[in-house]
């Protein structure tokens, strides 16, 4: 069984996204949340960051 991707609440609208789990991850990619949804997910392994001004919509 596979474990669900993991989600993180930040308070910047660009992040950086290096696979920091276990294993050897990935190379460090940036991305750019969108003001108008609130989330972006990497392309790499799936990790979600979604902005706190979003965190507690539903």
């Amino acid at each position: 069984m596979t474990d669900a991707p993991e989600t993180e609440i930040v308070s910047q609208w660009r992040v950086a996204c290096d696979g920091s789990g276990p294993g050897l991850g990935h190379p460090r990619v940036w991305l750019q949340i969108p003001q108008d949804k609130g989330y972006v997910e990497c392309g790499y392994c799936d990790k979600k960051f979604v902005h706190d001004s979003f965190a507690t919509r539903d």
